[in-house]
């Protein structure tokens, strides 16, 4: 494995529910995933996932501790830099594809790249590429209701690396899906990271898929600890 492409370091979060009811989330967690590797993060609903994969891409901040992407630390920034840094080099995909239903799959790609400042014929050539990629290259053409569950998923994949991110995070991105389906899906997840080469932070509650990733962690206490 290469050098770190996130580290998080002593990552403490809380939450106030209330004038004398305050959560820790989390509580000096630590987290360092090379370039190139997967990571499986486990976790029961509430012990604060969600909360870890967001500070980690940039959405929100901790309350103490720091955030670093390719060696840059990304704790201090701006508002402006942060949301610079997110869209060039972070990549999510949710449990839920959330793609636009008016536009295709291929619109759904190019449109991220086209914010982005990628010319059109270019985007519109590595949105044809990545959905070929995962097997539903012949689906440029469709919108999202016209596509299966499976199909929406992967193409939410393929956007999510439309920008050639160096890091992906995803929360339970096949907790949608029935076995069968997941597996196909996960499959064409794990490609695209291994033919890429992105760091990749996937939370889900599949323990046979969590398996097969490199490495697996769990939120114990806030702190993240080897599963």
């Amino acid at each position: 494995m290469s050098d770190a492409m996130l580290r998080l370091s002593g990552i403490s979060k809380t939450y106030n529910r209330g004038k004398t009811n305050e959560v820790r989330v989390l509580d000096g967690a630590d987290l360092t995933i090379a370039a190139g590797e997967m990571v499986a993060l486990v976790a029961p609903s509430g012990a604060g996932k969600s909360t870890l994969l967001h500070i980690a891409g940039l959405l929100d901040t901790p309350d103490t501790g720091a955030v670093e992407i390719n060696g840059e630390d990304m704790t201090g920034l701006s508002d402006r830099r942060r949301t610079i840094a997110r869209r060039q080099e972070v990549g999510f995909v949710y449990q839920f594809h959330h793609l636009l239903p008016e536009f295709t799959a291929a619109e759904n790609i190019v449109l991220p790249q086209l914010a982005n400042g990628v010319a059109r014929a270019t985007a519109t050539a590595r949105a044809q590429d990545l959905l070929t990629r995962v097997g539903v290259g012949e689906r440029a053409g469709h919108r999202p209701s016209a596509m299966s569950g499976g199909e929406q998923q992967r193409v939410a994949f393929c956007r999510a690396l439309a920008n050639e991110p160096r890091l992906l995070l995803a929360d339970e991105p096949t907790g949608n899906l029935d076995p069968a389906t997941s597996d196909r899906v996960f499959e064409a997840l794990v490609s695209l990271v291994r033919d890429t080469g992105l760091a990749a932070l996937i939370a889900t509650h599949n323990l046979d898929l969590a398996a097969r990733m490199d490495r697996v962690v769990r939120l114990d206490a806030g702190k993240v600890v080897p599963a």
